[in-house]
């Protein structure tokens, strides 16, 4: 850390959130900075871009009353920082880690850099161990593991904010050495709405999930420059219950689409040279900087679990968010526009959805030893169903096969008994509904299970194909 710096005069120009500074001392990338104008309000802020004449500054708070002849700069010599510690759960911040539920000042035991440090790679831990979030499309079909990255794709007017909301009330650990182990949930909403940020804060208010969680609420009003420090201040509280504290974290970030649209904003503004869909060339790795903020570590106790959420322009994966997100993350959780207007919740599509790390932390020792089986079973007799929807709207149902007539009635059970919950399940709950659903399949179409697996859960009883003819 340099000696503070001050500088008075140098304020060339205002555009949107970019202040333009004349070059007048020697700073670094992305070093904080604190601007005081004429209206005595000081602003905080970050230097954007340096080259030999000018220096960009992104202002994190409105510029409005901004007096660029009056307006001193101040640079601290050193890049921004989060004060966190203990009194972290149970608070309310906005986006840049200023406390919103007029409680006392968080007490500081250690400033931490909001962009974290680089890990190491051969310090990482394979993820291991289940989080059970009471979804049952997410904890049978698609496992969530302590340490994963594990985005959900939406789309505009589907229920994002109702599954965050609950998973975040209802995500509790299982697995070997589950047992009082410490568990927080940190969730940021990044351009919010006014009401859905108060949604967000009544329901885990109400549910008591709030005292294990710390909420940063990023409104839609606010600077789009605040909307890039939001996820980073996030994580770094994240970092320091995990790694610190030594708990287990499930970070829960929505929306990151509204991260990335102000991140096209801010580097259209500073001239940067467009790439897909006028989105920066850099997207990539500023996405990938904040998504493997998450994993294990050796010798920590503690694992940072990412489960970012993000709405897909006209339902399109292939738009560069969700596309370059799947790069980088372990899987994706996609939700249906169909099954939606079916009245489905969650309207979870289990066929395009995965979850890459599922195997490291289901099965013998960490869920139930039939878990991986079944939930195999299920994926592939649904994606039959869907095959045998296909065909009947060509020849019709009455042109179907007796297999096939039974495929079509399991396709709707699935969505209807499994996939649609009136209230969360635990995984037993979800498996028994999962066993029920295929005993009213033929024996001969269950590949997937051993005949000890039928035998114990399916019974010994008369085989559906048979008593059909």
């Amino acid at each position: 850390m340099r000696p503070r710096l001050s500088v008075e005069g140098a304020a060339r120009r205002l555009e949107g959130p970019l202040l333009f500074l004349r070059r007048t001392v020697e700073v670094g990338y992305n070093e904080a900075v604190e601007v005081a104008g004429g209206d005595g309000v000081v602003r905080l802020g970050r230097v954007a871009s340096v080259d030999e004449e000018t220096i960009v500054v992104e202002l994190l708070e409105g510029a409005s009353g901004l007096d660029l002849p009056a307006t001193t700069v101040r640079f601290p010599g050193e890049p921004l920082h989060f004060g966190v510690g203990p009194g972290l759960l149970g608070r309310v911040f906005d986006g840049v880690g200023r406390p919103l539920d007029g409680g006392a000042p968080l007490p500081v035991a250690r400033r931490l850099r909001i962009d974290g440090l680089a890990l190491n790679p051969v310090a990482r831990a394979t993820p291991r161990d289940f989080i059970e979030t009471g979804v049952t499309a997410i904890d049978l079909m698609n496992s969530l593991v302590r340490g994963q990255k594990l985005p959900l794709f939406s789309g505009g007017g589907l229920p994002h904010d109702r599954i965050a909301v609950a998973v975040a009330r209802h995500a509790r650990l299982r697995g070997a050495g589950a047992a009082g182990e410490h568990f927080a949930i940190v969730f940021a909403g990044i351009g919010v709405p006014h009401y859905t940020a108060e949604y967000f804060r009544r329901s885990l208010e109400d549910s008591g999930a709030l005292g294990r969680a710390a909420l940063f609420l990023n409104l839609a009003g606010d600077a789009s420059t605040q909307r890039l420090l939001t996820p980073r201040f996030a994580l770094t509280a994240a970092e320091y219950l995990a790694f610190v504290e030594e708990r287990h974290v499930l970070v829960i970030l929505t929306d990151m689409t509204a991260y990335c649209e102000a991140l096209r904003e801010v580097a259209g503004a500073r001239g940067e040279v467009p790439a897909r869909k006028g989105f920066p060339g850099f997207m990539y790795s500023d996405l990938a900087s904040l998504y493997e903020r998450a994993g294990c570590v050796r010798g920590r106790r503690g694992t940072l679990t990412q489960l970012p959420i993000l709405t897909m322009p006209s339902d399109d994966i292939s738009h560069p968010v969700p596309d370059l997100s799947g790069y980088i993350t372990e899987g994706q959780i996609v939700l249906s526009r169909s099954l939606d207007r079916a009245g489905v919740w969650p309207p979870i599509d289990v066929l395009p959805s995965l979850s890459r790390l599922m195997k490291a932390g289901t099965g013998a020792g960490f869920t139930d030893p039939d878990h991986p089986a079944l939930a195999s079973q299920l994926y592939a007799s649904y994606a039959h169903a869907a095959q045998a929807r296909l065909l009947a709207s060509v020849v019709g149902e009455d042109g179907l096969s007796e297999t096939d007539r039974r495929y079509l009635r399991f396709g709707v059970r699935f969505e209807h008994e499994l996939i649609h919950q009136q209230a969360p399940r635990s995984l037993e709950q979800s498996m028994l509904c999962g066993w029920a659903l295929l005993a009213d399949l033929p024996r001969a179409e269950l590949t997937r299970l051993s005949d000890a697996q039928i035998a114990a859960h399916l019974g010994a009883g008369p085989d559906p194909a048979a008593e059909a003819t």
